[in-house]
């Protein structure tokens, strides 16, 4: 079994360092990974240098965190990558504005469509030039998004939805 050699992160945070000086915000190795923050401005760029130069060819996961007063920005954009020839991982991370939009992946990997649709779906974080930013989760007439710290424990009363959702029942029987 391949075991990834510990000096790898040394050597990519020190070549991120030096070529993205001055457009992250920070960078560092925690829970032997790199950690990388930066402006969503700069998101798309090093996400394509991350898959061309060094091999990050998964995106593993891309979520987001609500830090509803306890940051100056509310969201975070979190996405996870691994190399699968080195077996190198990396975080990135883009803190948002309520209300902000991030750039979309999917040009970089295609994989990211849904995981983008989920954020929207639960966490209303819109992605910017995504083919469909449309509900994945919840019904499309669905109020609000309730991954978020501010929506209600036990949800808003959805008594709105439950005409839209026994119609096609309603409709199955009238034919039947």
């Amino acid at each position: 079994m391949r075991h990834l050699d510990s000096s790898a992160n040394a050597a990519l945070l020190k070549t991120i360092q030096s070529e993205w000086s001055g457009k992250i915000i920070k960078a560092e190795e925690n829970r032997n990974m790199v950690v990388v923050e930066l402006d969503k401005s700069q998101l798309v760029a090093l996400m394509s240098y991350l898959k061309e130069k060094h091999s990050f060819d998964m995106l593993m996961d891309l979520t987001a965190v609500d830090f509803l007063g306890k940051r100056d920005a509310r969201f975070e954009m979190v996405y996870m990558l691994f190399a699968t020839k080195s077996l190198q991982r990396i975080r990135v991370k883009v803190p948002l504005a309520e209300g902000e939009k991030v750039p979309s992946l999917i040009d970089i990997w295609k994989g990211a469509n849904w995981p983008e649709r989920e954020v929207f779906d639960l966490m209303g974080i819109e992605f910017e030039n995504h083919p469909l930013m449309e509900r994945l989760i919840m019904p499309d007439g669905y109020i609000g998004n309730p991954l978020r710290k501010d929506f209600p424990l036990k949800g808003r009363g959805e008594d709105y939805l439950i005409e839209s959702i026994l119609m096609p029942v309603k409709q199955e029987l009238k034919v039947k």
